[in-house]
C-alpha cells in the first residue's frame, strides 16, 4: 500500500486538527502584533513566527483536502480587529513569542511520537525544526535586551550523594523539618512563576478588551489565580532563601478597544490552562518533596475547574468547535430502527 493510501491514525488526525486551530489563531494574534512592532530586531522574529503559522496553515489545508478531511473552521480575519490601537508592547511580543516556541516544542514532539506515517512525522518533524529555530532565535534576542531572566542560581555538585533516609520526601508534616528544595524542584517553580506571569499580562489585555461582561469576569479570575500560583511558588523558593529574579516588565496598553474576538480570547485560554495543567503534571511527578508535589496537584485542580468554566462559555455561545471523534454508534442504530 502507498505512503498516501494509508488512512490516518485516529491518533495522526488528532494532531493534525489541533495543529490547525492553534495555527490558525496564531495568525491572527501575530498579525496584528507585526502592525505596531517598531524594534528592527524583535520584528524579524515575530515574521519569521507569523510566516510558519501561516505556512503550516495552508500546508494543512492542501493534506485536508487530499484525505477528504473537514477543514476545521478554525479562526480567521474576521477574529482580529487590524484597526484597533496597539496593545502590546514589542517586548511583550518577543517573550510570548517565546512562550509559545515552548509549548510547541512540548506539543511537536508529542506529535511526531503519536504519529506512524512517513509523510506526518516529516510534517512534524519539520515543525519541531522551524519551532526550535524560533525558540534559540528568541532567547538570544531576548538575552541581548535583558528580558531574559536566568533561572536561580545553586551551587555545583561538588560529589555524588543517595538519600538515605524516607525522610527526603516528607514535606507535608508541619512539626517535622523540611529538607531544603532540590534542583530539579527549584528549576519546575520558576519555570511555572514564568508562565503564569505571562498568563497574567494575556489575561488582563483581554479583560479590558472585551465587552462581554462574562469572558471579562473569567479573565479577571483567571488573573487572580495566575497572581495566587505565582505567590505560592516565589514562598516556596523563598523558603529555602532563594530568590525569584524578576521578570521583566513588560507592558499592554491601554486600549479597551475591541483586538480580538471573545471566541478567539476563550480559544487562547484554553490552551493556556492546558499547558498550565500539564507543566503542573509533569512538575509534580518531578518534584520529590511530598508539599511541593501536593501543591502542584491541588493547584492543577484549581487550574482545570477555571478550563472547565471557560469551556461553558465557550458551549454557550457556540465558540467551541468540537474535535474530530468516533462514530455515535447508539446513534446509527437508532436511527434505523422502524
Amino acid at each position: 500500500m502507498s505512503e498516501k493510501n494509508i488512512p490516518l491514525t485516529s491518533a495522526e488526525i488528532a494532531c493534525l486538527w489541533n495543529l490547525y486551530m492553534n495555527d490558525s489563531a496564531s495568525v491572527c494574534f501575530l498579525k496584528f502584533m507585526l502592525q505596531y512592532i517598531q524594534d528592527p530586531e524583535i520584528k524579524p522574529v515575530i515574521q519569521f513566527a507569523f510566516d510558519m503559522s501561516s505556512n503550516h496553515k495552508q500546508q494543512l489545508t492542501d493534506l485536508f483536502q487530499r484525505e477528504q478531511f473537514a477543514i476545521p473552521n478554525g479562526f480567521d480575519d474576521q477574529d482580529v480587529n487590524m484597526e484597533a490601537p496597539w496593545l502590546y508592547s514589542d517586548m511583550f511580543c518577543l517573550i510570548y513569542v517565546g512562550h509559545l516556541s515552548k509549548v510547541g516544542l512540548l506539543t511537536y514532539g508529542g506529535f511526531v511520537a503519536m504519529s506512524m506515517r512517513k509523510d506526518i512525522r516529516e510534517f512534524f518533524t519539520k515543525g519541531l525544526e522551524e519551532t526550535t529555530h524560533l525558540y534559540n532565535i528568541v532567547v538570544d534576542i531576548a538575552e541581548r535586551k535583558g528580558l531574559n531572566p536566568r533561572h536561580p542560581y545553586i551551587d555545583v555538585p561538588k560529589e555524588t550523594d543517595y538519600v538515605n533516609s524516607k525522610k527526603y520526601m516528607s514535606g507535608i508534616n508541619p512539626f517535622s523539618e523540611k529538607r531544603p528544595i532540590n534542583a530539579i524542584e527549584i528549576a519546575h517553580l520558576y519555570m511555572n512563576v514564568l508562565t503564569n506571569a505571562i498568563g497574567e499580562k494575556i489575561t488582563v489585555s483581554f479583560a479590558q478588551t472585551s465587552s462581554n461582561k462574562e469572558v471579562q469576569e473569567f479573565m479577571i479570575r483567571a488573573k487572580n489565580i495566575s497572581q495566587k500560583h505565582i505567590k505560592i511558588f516565589v514562598d516556596t523558593l523563598l523558603e529555602d532563601e532563594i530568590q525569584t529574579p524578576r521578570s521583566p516588565d513588560v507592558s499592554i496598553s491601554q486600549s479597551t478597544t475591541r483586538t480580538f474576538s471573545d471566541k478567539l480570547m476563550m480559544f487562547q485560554m484554553s490552551l493556556l490552562t492546558a499547558a498550565g495543567i500539564g507543566n503542573y503534571a509533569t512538575a509534580a511527578a518531578a518534584s520529590q518533596r511530598s508539599d511541593v508535589s501536593l501543591n502542584y496537584e491541588r493547584l492543577s485542580l484549581e487550574t482545570a475547574k477555571l478550563a472547565k468554566s471557560g469551556a461553558d462559555i465557550m458551549i454557550k455561545n457556540n465558540w467551541l468547535e468540537q474535535p474530530p471523534g468516533a462514530p455515535n454508534r447508539e446513534k446509527l442504530i437508532r436511527s434505523h430502527q422502524q
